[in-house]
């Protein structure tokens, strides 16, 4: 995800959310409006679609707010990590929702309904175009963020959906093969596990402690190492709280020496521009030790 949108304001992210939340949602109720009245069930079914991207957008903006709470009591990170548990959400719902499109598209593959071109193409071409608009806002959004990303990912599955349900009604109208609707319906089922498996696969990582993708702990370790007067490093561990807030802990062993001559902070502070420099962490904790200290160290590792 290469957006160099760090310096956008959870404010500005905000505004992006609300905006493009507000078009989704006044195309959402047209679209209701109109397959009422032309009796469509495909055109209630793509609504209710719409419907996930509206609700997958109120969540990250609910998730958002929820992130912002200062620490506090119990909650030592604030609720930071609410921003994952929404990403996660997103993911979960993205995978759901191509299992049902899948499973209806196979059905229409095989026994094709007769589906007019014109409706097709129309509220096809309206909805790529507010999609479009939908989606170019909330890109402007600091995407880095997983909870954004997640509800960003819904906006574009819907609208490759429209995409897909466009080239569908001018093959249709142009051939009469009806196969083309779920045959178009298909591929936006396989970008949508794509993009679902995605954010699970991304948010699984930081809901379980692991690693951050970009940190390998054994380059941490060797850099650690590298440090003047740091001659062992154990119970070390790398994990994110939330997008963007990598946090490192270990337990570094110095030279006595460093203990009785004062040079101990000064070697933590190169331990920890090291980090800063190298992988970019600026949350981590250390617990300087002697090496008289190693025999005391139960369940090292």
């Amino acid at each position: 995800m290469g957006h160099d949108h760090d310096h956008i304001s959870p404010a500005a992210d905000r505004r992006y959310l609300v905006a493009a939340m507000g078009l989704l949602g006044v195309f959402l109720i047209g679209e209701v409006v109109v397959a009422i009245l032309a009796d469509s069930l495909a055109l209630l079914a793509d609504a209710g679609h719409m419907l996930t991207d509206v609700g997958a957008i109120a969540a990250a903006l609910w998730a958002m707010r929820l992130a912002a709470r200062p620490a506090h009591g119990q909650w030592t990170y604030g609720w930071k990590r609410a921003e994952i548990l929404s990403a996660a959400l997103n993911g979960i719902t993205l995978i759901v929702f191509a299992a049902l499109v899948g499973v209806e598209a196979v059905r229409r593959l095989l026994d094709p309904p007769d589906a007019e071109g014109w409706p097709m193409f129309v509220v096809a071409l309206v909805g790529c175009a507010v999609n479009v608009l939908a989606a170019a806002l909330m890109a402007r959004a600091n995407r880095t963020s997983l909870n954004v990303e997640g509800a960003y990912q819904h906006v574009l599955s819907d609208l490759y959906g429209f995409i897909g349900t466009l080239v569908a009604a001018i093959v249709i109208l142009l051939t009469g093969w009806t196969r083309a609707d779920p045959v178009a319906s298909l591929v936006v089922v396989a970008l949508m596990t794509y993009a679902g498996v995605r954010l699970l696969r991304d948010s699984g990582r930081i809901l379980l402690e692991g690693a951050p993708a970009e940190v390998v702990v054994e380059d941490l370790r060797r850099h650690l190492l590298g440090v003047e007067h740091v001659v062992e490093v154990h119970d070390l561990h790398a994990w994110t709280v939330t997008s963007g807030l990598p946090t490192v802990s270990a337990h570094l062993t110095l030279r006595d020496a460093c203990f009785t001559d004062g040079s101990a902070p000064s070697v933590l502070d190169r331990v920890q521009a090291c980090l800063a420099g190298h992988f970019d962490v600026e949350h981590s904790t250390f617990q300087l030790e002697p090496e008289s200290h190693l025999a005391h160290e139960p369940g090292m590792h």
